[in-house]
C-alpha cells in the first residue's frame, strides 16, 4: 500500500495517480487518542490492514481524487522522535574528511518540530552560514522495539518513506545544526514493506534546479537499514511512528534562496521542496569555522 496524508490532515491510498480517501473508515476502527491519526494508524495498522485493502479493492478507476488535485502532508505529523545516521556511507564519509562513520558515532536526534511537507518551503535562518541538503531513505517504525535483533528488525517496520535531512555546517551539536524549523522534509508518502520489497536494494536521487548531486542505492550502506534500527532499540525504545533515517550519500553541497529540491526514491516516489532565505539574520553562535569540513560549494 501507498498512504498518504493530505489537505485538511486526511488519510488516503494512492493508486494509478489517484487518492482513495479512506480517513472516515479509519476514523471509526481506530481507538481515540491523543496521537494523531496517521500515528493511530501506524500503531493499529493489523487491524485495520483488511479493511483498508477491501476498500482498494472495491474502488472503481474513477473513484478517489487525482493526486495532483490535493496537496499532500508528511506522512506522520507526530513522531515521537526522529532518529538519523550520522555518517552511513563511506563515499559521504571520504568527502566530509570525517575521521569516524557510524559504528564510532552512533546517531543523533533532529526534532521532531523540523517537520516540513511535500512541496513546502525550506527556510534558511542565517545570512552567513553554509546550509547543505542530504538525501536519504527513511523508516517509519510499526511496532514498539527494544533491544531487537537485526534479523528480526524489519518486522517492526511499517513502511518506508523519503527524508530530507537539510544542515548548517559548523562545529555545532548535530541536533542544533539539524532541527531548525522546515529542515525535515517528509515523504512523499508511506510505502509498506509488502509493496516496497527490500529495504537493501533501493535507488536514491537527489536534484537541485533539475542538476543531479546525489546518486546511491541502499545497498552501499555502512550499516543497513535493518542493523540501524536494532541498534537505535539498543538504545532508546523505539515507539510507533517514530522516523528513523538512514543516512546520505555523497553529493552534500550548498542550498541557497530560490533553489528547489527534489529526492526520488525507487519503488516510493519523489519529495519536492523550495528553498528561501527571506527573514533571515546573522548567525548568534560561532561554529562557523569548527566542525568537519564539508567539501567545495558546487551548483
Amino acid at each position: 500500500m501507498r498512504i498518504a496524508r493530505f489537505d485538511s490532515d486526511r488519510i488516503g491510498l494512492i493508486s494509478d495517480a489517484r487518492i482513495l480517501d479512506v480517513t472516515d473508515l479509519l476514523a471509526e476502527s481506530l481507538p481515540a487518542a491523543p496521537a494523531s491519526l496517521a500515528r493511530r494508524l501506524v500503531a493499529h495498522f493489523d487491524a485495520v490492514a483488511p479493511l483498508l485493502q477491501r476498500a482498494s479493492e472495491q474502488r472503481t478507476t474513477a473513484e478517489g481524487l487525482p493526486l495532483e488535485s490535493v496537496r499532500l502532508l508528511a506522512p506522520v505529523p507526530d513522531p515521537p522522535k526522529i532518529v538519523a545516521a550520522p555518517v552511513n556511507y563511506r563515499d559521504h564519509q571520504e568527502e566530509m574528511n570525517e575521521a569516524h562513520h557510524i559504528s564510532a558515532l552512533g546517531f543523533f536526534l533532529k526534532s521532531p518540530s523540523s517537520l516540513l511537507d511535500p512541496e513546502g518551503t525550506v527556510r534558511l535562518p542565517y545570512t552567513d552560514r553554509r546550509f547543505d541538503h542530504e538525501g536519504e531513505f527513511a523508516l517509519i517504525v510499526g511496532r514498539s522495539a527494544s533491544h531487537i535483533e537485526p534479523g528480526r528488525a524489519l518486522d517492526h517496520i511499517f513502511g518506508f518513506t523519503g527524508l530530507m535531512d537539510i544542515t548548517m555546517r559548523g562545529g555545532e551539536d548535530r541536533s542544533t545544526r539539524k532541527s531548525f524549523d522546515t529542515f525535515t522534509p517528509l515523504g512523499p508518502w508511506i510505502v509498506t514493506p509488502e509493496e516496497l520489497g527490500s529495504p537493501a536494494d533501493v535507488d536514491l536521487e537527489l536534484k537541485v534546479n533539475g542538476r543531479l548531486r546525489q546518486k546511491a542505492n541502499t545497498r552501499d550502506l555502512i550499516w543497513s537499514a535493518a542493523r540501524f534500527l536494532a541498534y537505535a532499540s539498543s538504545v532508546t525504545v523505539l515507539h510507533p511512528g517514530d522516523v528513523v533515517t538512514t543516512g546520505t550519500p555523497a553529493g552534500v553541497a550548498p542550498i541557497e534562496d530560490g533553489d528547489t529540491v527534489e529526492l526520488t526514491i525507487a519503488r516510493i516516489g519523489t519529495l519536492r521542496v523550495e528553498v528561501s532565505a527571506e527573514g533571515a539574520v546573522p548567525c548568534p553562535t560561532s561554529g562557523a569555522a569548527r566542525g568537519p569540513v564539508p567539501p567545495p560549494a558546487r551548483r
